[in-house]
């Protein structure tokens, strides 16, 4: 009989469902029972608890919310309330800092780890916009704060192509500009998948010969990659600094000032699909057991605290 029952929301696309699979079986074998399919979105929240397809999620011992592709913000807002009663993975907090590129950049550089060149900006204040424009002669890429898989996302190379965009902006309800200075790179980057503080994959992604961008849903395809101890290192500090339990962390060679940098921090890294572990990745069976032992590791620790 299982000693603890946790909750998944985990993708099914691109070999989601198998690796959902082994992940019921190796918590199975550690006595702890899997209930699969809790999308917040179809949750309701009443007289004290959160309630999904008929399982109060105060009840679960661990929540484990793995997809990307579909958050929204009524999820995030019961995300952030069940944090306070059970353990997630992601936490909440890392979870939606990492979800901030700025955020994530100002404190990754408060720690001392090399991001892109970055400024927010006032909705208000096109002119420091514009003056960071010049500044950086005209390498200049805008992102939505709160955006994925290169949706968004604009190179801008002078005033001309701003004076385009405002209007866009304008319309859209934006508080304010995010803006990072374009980084002279060659073009592929590094994904270092990370959980509980150990590397578990790492890959590359290339951009197609006609743009700058390696996001797969932007047109870029995968690379293998072997990480030196520089990529290493920066990915792992990179992590600890967000508090991730599981982390992706992109990094590129910045060909300028010849150094690595931390692009993003993504809390939902994607498994190798069946197509990509056919060209070599072959990390989602570490990932796998590494999460497992994460999630055993959470649920007896918490069981210790409350009965002691």
């Amino acid at each position: 009989m299982e000693s603890y029952t946790v909750g998944f929301w985990l993708y099914s696309n691109g070999g989601g469902e198998e690796i959902e699979r082994q992940l019921i079986n190796k918590l199975q074998e550690r006595d702890i029972a899997v209930v699969t399919g809790l999308n917040l979105a179809h949750a309701v929240a009443k007289e004290g608890v959160i309630v999904c397809h008929d399982v109060v999620m105060e009840e679960l011992d661990l929540f484990l919310s793995y997809n990307a592709g579909k958050q929204t913000p009524y999820q995030m807002y019961l995300y952030q309330t069940l944090n306070e009663s059970i353990p997630l993975i992601n936490n909440y907090d890392a979870f939606a800092l990492t979800e901030d590129k700025f955020r994530t950049a100002h404190k990754l550089n408060r720690a001392g780890i090399a991001t892109p060149e970055y400024r927010l900006c006032n909705r208000d204040s096109i002119c420091s916009l514009k003056n960071t424009l010049r500044e950086w002669g005209g390498r200049v890429v805008y992102k939505p704060t709160d955006g994925w898989g290169g949706v968004g996302i604009v190179k801008i190379e002078n005033e001309r192509a701003l004076d385009m965009l405002l209007p866009f902006l304008g319309q859209a309800d934006i508080r304010h500009f995010y803006v990072e200075r374009f980084i002279n790179y060659d073009n592929t980057d590094y994904r270092v998948d990370i959980v509980d503080g150990e590397v578990v994959g790492c890959y590359g992604r290339k951009a197609p010969q006609d743009d700058w961008k390696t996001n797969i849903t932007s047109g870029g395809s995968v690379i293998r990659r072997e990480p030196d101890d520089d990529v290493i290192d920066l990915a792992l500090r990179a992590a600890k600094v967000t508090g991730l339990e599981i982390a992706g962390v992109d990094l590129l060679y910045d060909l300028e000032h010849e150094q690595y940098v931390v692009l993003e921090v993504n809390g939902i890294p994607a498994f190798a699909t069946p197509e990509q572990q056919k060209m070599g990745l072959d990390f989602n069976d570490r990932k796998v057991e590494k999460i497992a032992q994460l999630i055993d590791s959470k649920v007896r620790k918490t069981n210790e605290r409350e009965a002691a």
